[in-house]
């Protein structure tokens, strides 16, 4: 029955959506904004291309490698600077530091060094959503009661238990959270490293349809991308939901 709400809900608000999108079309005219029933028949064509699949799959691969090495980094280093407090004060201002700067404008940089290829651009993608995930982790370490490293340091556990009992529980919660919220990033990241440079993505064909004032195309892949940052946040809400199943009993308290 509870599934059965979230689906009515998220139906409600497509078809909000499509109503606004209808009258925005009405408004500006099909040579700006075309209807959202013209763009939904076309996309739905454009996924027996196999231009449009190999696009798509590029994207994909690109953003689904560069969260996955941001994670493998970010989380451990997280745990790290909340759990150590003398190795947190002289990395963390660092940390804080670069914070804050748009890493995008690094894209040159990463494609000067690494060439054209994927590399640059899961690169530029980790390094910007890995960033939210150390953050977030380590202040969800830090928020941790020493009461609980104490009891467990108490009942003779081992550094290796306390990382796997005690640390890896209190950080996933923070840590799939900012990977939810990293994922509007890691695809607004993904389409700036595709603008230019490249000759596959979504990113590529949304500019390029762009540049030849194809609209129909080119809303096929803004709609595309948006589902793709769909489909990686709803991953990563499903993951939660069952690697953190202890958070879904303590709210039910």
């Amino acid at each position: 029955m509870k599934m059965l709400d979230i689906l009515f809900r998220y139906a409600v608000a497509f078809l909000a959506l499509l109503l606004l999108w209808q009258i925005g079309a009405w408004a500006l005219g099909p040579y700006l904004l075309p209807e959202p029933l013209e763009v939904l028949e076309a996309w739905a064509h454009s996924l027996q291309d196999p231009v449009m699949r190999g696009h798509a799959t590029s994207s994909a691969v690109r953003v689904g490698a560069a969260m996955a090495l941001a994670f493998a980094v970010s989380f451990p280093l997280g745990i790290l600077l909340g759990y150590r407090r003398r190795i947190d004060r002289y990395v963390s201002p660092m940390v804080f530091l670069t914070y804050p700067l748009p890493k995008i404008v690094l894209l040159p940089v990463f494609l000067t060094l690494f060439g054209l290829g994927d590399l640059s651009k899961i690169l530029i993608i980790a390094l910007t959503t890995g960033y939210q995930i150390l953050v977030v982790t380590r202040d969800g370490i830090r928020r941790l009661d020493a009461r609980y490293l104490d009891a467990f340091r108490t009942l003779g556990g081992s550094g290796v238990q306390l990382i796997r009992h005690v640390l890896v529980p209190a950080a996933l919660p923070s840590a799939m959270t900012a990977l939810k919220v990293s994922s509007g990033t890691a695809v607004a990241v993904l389409f700036m490293a595709e603008s230019f440079a490249t000759q596959s993505g979504l990113g590529f064909l949304i500019m390029d349809a762009w540049g030849r004032g194809d609209q129909l195309e080119m809303f096929c892949g803004i709609l595309s991308m948006s589902l793709l940052g769909l489909a990686i946040y709803e991953i990563f809400h499903v993951a939660e939901r069952v690697i953190c199943r202890w958070k879904r009993l303590e709210n039910r308290r």
